[in-house]
């Protein structure tokens, strides 16, 4: 496939090595050539300097001949126009980053769509989502819902205490058929389990349950979720006020933020909010603030490091639930080893909803899985699928990937050797990087 992307900020790099790893052709067009000189260094890629705007420098990058023209400048106006001209010239499906959700309301997508944009990714908004969900789930790292919550995925850290540990899967699987482990991140390294591995202490785990059996995968782990009421927030960035909004009125929330005219923005925005014009690294600040009274502790300041070492001393203070924004991907080891809690990548949450549009199948869901390299997908079944032919345990699957469950219908069903995919079933597949391609033939 080929594939032009406009921005070469943290998102359109990150994209483009992502696609180039599964040999797309990825042009870049950025207006600096600091910028694209930096990543052709690393990335086989064709990189070009112009404007998202300018018809010449557009066609300048093959776009008639191209599959996918994707706009990630920092400026949404020149997104939405950038993939309007695209599609006058001929690319065949357009995405645009955006910042505005007034952008996503369902009466201006009819609009938008015949203006030539086809979809409208707003990374902030996933990001804010995540937060949410941590906030509201917190017996997990990460949990992610299929079909409104007929599966589920639970990414779990693993204490000594847990009655799971060094128990194989072979066992927990007779023992637990509505429970499946389809992934496990132990010392910063992800490895898809066989029947003969078993879990340790420290590893992150995931595992793929139904609703109903959420409370069985705590047991087993030894997790106690506890309820969020009071929410320290540092940095009131565009995440931040996303997911205030996102949260409503059922939280005693304070912000701490730096800079004064963005905090009697937020002020003004948030009538149920306390705002304090302050350094969140202050000690004293925090203490006189309550910090030891806190549920939990979000860091969206813009600096990742700020991020990490605020949520670090917020869990000395007895924090229960500490939540960084880590968008420097080479620090995302260092958080999981200081047991922040849940790490938020605005990248890789948009980098995963794009990627599905590069794939040849259909494809419901895509994430990636931000303590380790894996991703999860939600496929659906196709008529004469391969996947439909046989049991799964007959399909000669990818070894680097693994079958979560199936949603057929109204319900959601954890997968085993037995299970048979039928036309219209939608899969939870796991997979490590090297596995993306082979699962193509199996959906397409």
């Amino acid at each position: 496939m080929k594939v032009v992307i406009a921005g070469a900020g943290e998102v359109g790099t990150h994209l483009a090595r992502m696609l180039t790893n599964e040999n797309h052709d990825i042009v870049l067009l950025d207006d600096s050539p600091e910028k694209l000189s930096k990543i052709s260094n690393d990335v086989d890629l064709l990189s070009i300097v112009g404007s998202a705007h300018s018809f010449h420098d557009l066609k300048q990058t093959g776009l008639a001949k191209a599959d996918l023209f994707i706009a990630v400048t920092p400026f949404e106006e020149r997104n939405v126009l950038a993939c309007s001209m695209a599609s006058y010239l001929g690319v065949g499906r357009t995405i645009a980053r955006i910042n505005n959700s007034e952008y996503l309301k369902e009466r201006y997508k009819a609009k938008l769509n015949n203006l030539g944009i086809h979809e409208l990714i707003y990374p902030e908004s996933l990001a804010a989502k995540e937060i949410v969900a941590s906030v509201k789930h917190t017996g997990t790292r990460q949990m992610i819902e299929f079909s409104n919550g007929k599966l589920m995925l639970l990414g779990i850290k693993v204490r000594e205490n847990a009655p799971i540990l060094n128990k194989t899967f072979e066992e927990l699987s007779q023992e637990n058929q509505h429970i499946l482990v389809v992934a496990i991140n132990r010392d910063n390294v992800t490895i898809i389990p066989k029947g003969s591995d078993f879990i340790q202490a420290g590893d992150i785990v995931f595992f793929i349950t139904t609703r109903a059996e959420q409370q069985h995968v705590f047991d087993l782990t030894g997790k106690k979720p506890f309820g969020v009421k009071n929410i320290m927030f540092y940095g009131g960035s565009r995440i931040a006020q996303k997911a205030i909004e996102k949260l409503g009125d059922q939280y005693r929330i304070k912000i701490i933020e730096s800079d004064r005219e963005r905090c009697e923005k937020i002020a003004d925005k948030f009538g149920n909010v306390l705002v304090i014009n302050g350094d969140g690294r202050n000690l004293e600040l925090l203490k006189e603030e309550g910090i030891d009274k806190m549920d939990a502790f979000v860091a969206t300041t813009g600096n990742s490091e700020t991020n990490i070492l605020s949520c670090h001393l917020a869990k000395s203070f007895g924090v229960r639930r500490t939540i960084a924004e880590v968008e420097n991907l080479a620090y995302m080891g260092l958080a999981e080893q200081m047991d922040i809690g849940t790490i938020i990548n605005k990248k890789l949450n948009a980098a995963s909803y794009i990627y599905r549009f590069t794939l040849n199948a259909a494809i419901s869901k895509v994430k990636c899985l931000t303590a380790s390299d894996a991703e999860v997908f939600e496929f659906i079944a196709k008529s004469g699928a391969k996947i439909t032919e046989k049991p799964i345990k007959d399909l000669d699957f990818p070894a680097e990937a693994k079958i979560g469950g199936i949603i057929r219908g109204n319900n959601g069903h954890v997968a085993n050797g037995d299970t048979h995919i039928q036309e219209g079933d939608k899969v939870v597949v796991f997979t490590l990087p090297a596995g993306i391609t082979k699962l193509e033939k199996f959906f397409k």
